[in-house]
C-alpha cells in the first residue's frame, strides 16, 4: 500500500523546527540554506499557484531559445548561432492575468505573451517559460543568473545537444544535486535531426545512463528538433500535464525541503533507525556522583556530623559538675562552618587540585560516553552541554553541604538535661545541708533532729545519690549518644549523596539528556521534512 505523503506545510514547518534546532549545532551555511527554503516556502504560497514557471537551461548553442520559440509558436525571443545572445532572462506567458506580481519576485523584467489565437490548448494557460542564459557563459553576471533562477523556479527543463550532453560540468553542478528534484526536472536532447537515425536512440540510452548516474532515474528524457519539430508534440503534451496538475510549484518546494533537510542531517541516521543516542550511562553518572563527594568533603562532613552529635548530647546531657569543660571544646561542624547561617556557606577547605582534577575526567568521560554513537557535529554539542554548567559545581555543592550536614537536638536530651539538674539539685541540697549541720556543730549549738533513709541520713543520701546517679544518668546518655551519632552519620550520608546527585543531575546530566532531546526531536523534524 503507498504511504500517503505528508502535507507540504508539515513538512516545512518541519523543516525550520529542523533548522532552529540546529543552530550552533551544523553548520551556519546548511542552515541558512534551510531558512532560505522555509522563506521561499512562504513567498511562493502568497503568489499565483495557476502558474507554472518553467526555465529552460543549457549550454551555449544548445538551442534554448530556439525551444522556446517552438513551444511557443512565434519568433519571441532572440536565438544565436554560435555565441550566447541571452544575458537576462526572458519570460514567455501563456495567460499573463496575475503573473505580474510572480514575475517581479523572480526578478524577470523582460516579458512576452503569448495571446490566444497563438496558443494551441487551454492546457498552457498559466505556462511561463523562462529562456536562461547560457550555464556555462563566459561573462560571470550570466552564470549567476542561471543559478539564481535554476534555486526558485517551479519545473526545470536542461536542454542538452549531442555534442555536449555527457559534459561534466553540467552534470556535477547542476544535474547531480537535483537528485531529489526527479518530479520537476525534465531533461531534452535538442537538434536530434543533426543525427543519424540509429544514433538518436544510442545517444538517448547513454544520456538515461549518465541521468541514472546523477540520481536522476525515471526522469523524463526527451528527444526533439526545434527546427524541425520532431519531437515537440510530446514535449508540448508532457509540459501541459504538468502545468493542468498545478501541482508543480508544491514539488519543487518539497523537493527544496528534501534536499536542505538532507544537508542538516549529514551523516545522522534517520529518527526511526538506531540514533546512537541511547541516553546518559547510569554507571558513569555514578562515577560523577562519588567524585563530587569527595570534592565536597563528604567523608569529612559525616564524620563531623557523627563527632557534633556525640559533643551536644555531651553538653546538654553530661554530668554538670563537668559539663562545662566539654564547652571548652570546640563544635565539629561549627569548626567547618556547617551551621545554619543566612549565607548558607561553609568553612570547608577548598577541593584540591587531584579531586578537582577527578571531577573534571568524571564529567568529560560522563559526556563522551553520553556522546558515544552520536555523530557529528552533535556529538561535540553533548560534549560541550556536559561542561556548560561545571563551573557552577564548587558553589552549588558548598551550599549544599551547608543545608544538609546540620542536624537537631533529639527531644530526650531536654528530658536527661532536666533529671541532671534534678540530680544535681539534689546533690547541692545535701551539701547545704550537711554543711549546716557542720557549722552548728561547730558553732556547739544543739543540732536539729535528721530524718534517715535507713542507717544513712538523707543529707548524705542527697549528696551522694544525686552524685552518682548524675554520673549514671551521663553514662548512659554518653551511652546513646554514640548510638545516636552513627545513625545520623548514616542520614546525613544518605542526604549528602541524595544532595550530590541532585546536583550533579541539574548541573551535569540535565544539560546532556536535553542536548540529547534536542538532536532527536532534530532527528524527528528532518524526517518530516524529508519525508516522499
Amino acid at each position: 500500500m503507498r504511504r500517503r505523503r505528508r502535507p507540504l506545510d508539515d513538512r516545512i514547518t518541519a523543516l525550520a523546527q529542523a533548522a532552529d534546532l540546529a543552530e550552533g549545532r551544523v553548520d551556519p551555511a546548511l542552515v541558512g540554506r534551510a531558512r532560505e527554503v522555509v522563506a521561499r516556502a512562504g513567498a511562493r504560497r502568497g503568489l499565483s499557484l495557476r502558474h507554472t514557471v518553467a526555465a529552460v537551461a543549457g549550454a551555449t548553442g544548445s538551442g534554448k531559445s530556439s525551444l522556446v520559440n517552438a513551444l511557443a509558436g512565434a519568433e519571441l525571443v532572440e536565438v544565436g548561432v554560435t555565441r550566447p545572445t541571452t544575458a537576462k532572462a526572458q519570460a514567455v506567458v501563456w495567460g499573463p492575468e496575475g503573473s505580474g506580481p510572480l514575475l517581479d519576485w523572480l526578478d524577470v523584467p523582460l516579458r512576452h505573451t503569448v495571446g490566444a489565437s497563438v496558443a494551441d490548448a487551454e492546457e498552457q494557460s498559466g505556462l511561463i517559460l523562462l529562456d536562461l542564459p547560457d550555464h556555462d557563459s563566459i561573462m560571470l553576471s550570466h552564470r549567476l543568473e542561471v543559478d539564481r533562477l535554476v534555486a526558485v523556479v517551479d519545473l526545470l527543463i536542461w536542454v542538452l545537444d549531442p555534442q555536449k550532453y555527457a559534459d561534466a560540468a553540467v552534470h556535477e553542478r547542476y544535474l547531480r544535486p537535483l537528485a531529489r528534484h526527479r518530479d520537476v526536472v525534465i531533461v531534452v536532447l535538442n537538434q536530434i535531426d543533426r543525427l543519424p537515425g540509429p544514433a538518436v536512440s544510442r545517444c538517448l540510452a547513454h544520456l538515461r545512463r549518465l541521468l541514472a548516474a546523477d540520481g536522476l532515474t525515471d526522469v523524463p528524457v526527451l528527444g526533439v528538433s526545434a527546427r524541425s519539430g520532431e519531437g515537440m508534440a510530446e514535449l508540448q503534451a508532457l509540459l501541459n500535464e504538468r502545468v493542468t496538475r498545478r501541482t508543480a510549484w508544491a514539488a519543487r518546494l518539497a523537493a527544496d525541503a528534501a534536499t536542505a533537510a538532507f544537508a542538516l542531517r549529514g551523516h545522522a541516521p534517520p529518527a526511526g533507525a538506531a540514533s546512537g543516542a541511547a541516553g546518559v550511562p547510569r554507571a558513569r553518572v555514578g562515577a560523577l556522583v562519588r567524585a563530587l563527594e569527595q570534592a565536597a568533603a563528604v567523608p569529612v562532613v559525616v564524620n563531623a556530623v557523627a563527632k557534633a552529635h556525640r559533643h551536644r548530647s555531651a553538653t546538654a546531657t553530661g554530668w554538670p559538675v563537668t559539663r562545662w569543660l566539654r564547652r571548652l571544646r570546640p563544635d565539629p561542624l561549627r569548626r567547618l562552618g556547617l551551621t545554619r547561617s543566612p549565607a548558607g556557606r561553609t568553612s570547608l577547605p577548598p577541593a584540591t587540585s587531584v579531586q578537582v582534577a577527578a571531577v573534571d575526567a568524571a564529567v568529560r568521560e560522563l559526556g563522551a560516553a553520553a556522546a558515544d554513537g552520536v555523530p557529528e557535529p552533535w556529538a561535540t554539542a553533548v560534549r560541550h552541554a556536559a561542561r556548560s554548567r561545571e563551573g557552577e559545581l564548587a558553589d552549588a555543592l558548598d551550599r549544599m553541604v551547608a543545608v544538609s550536614a546540620e542536624t537537631r537536638a533529639p527531644r530526650w536530651w531536654r528530658a536527661a538535661g532536666a533529671l541532671q539538674w534534678l540530680l544535681a539539685g539534689a546533690m547541692l541540697l545535701g551539701a547545704l545541708w550537711l554543711l549546716g549541720l557542720f557549722v552548728l556543730d561547730w558553732l556547739r549549738l544543739p543540732p536539729p533532729p535528721t530524718p534517715t533513709a535507713g542507717e544513712l541520713p538523707w543529707p548524705t543520701v542527697l549528696l551522694l545519690g544525686g552524685a552518682v546517679l548524675g554520673v549514671l544518668v551521663a553514662l548512659l546518655c554518653r551511652l546513646a549518644s554514640w548510638f545516636g551519632g552513627w545513625r545520623r552519620a548514616r542520614k546525613a550520608a544518605r542526604a549528602l549523596r541524595a544532595g550530590v546527585e541532585r546536583i550533579a543531575g541539574e548541573l551535569v546530566v540535565e544539560p546532556i539528556e536535553a542536548e540529547l532531546r534536542r538532536y532527536r526531536r532534530f532527528l524527528e523534524q528532518v524526517e518530516v521534512a524529508a519525508a516522499r
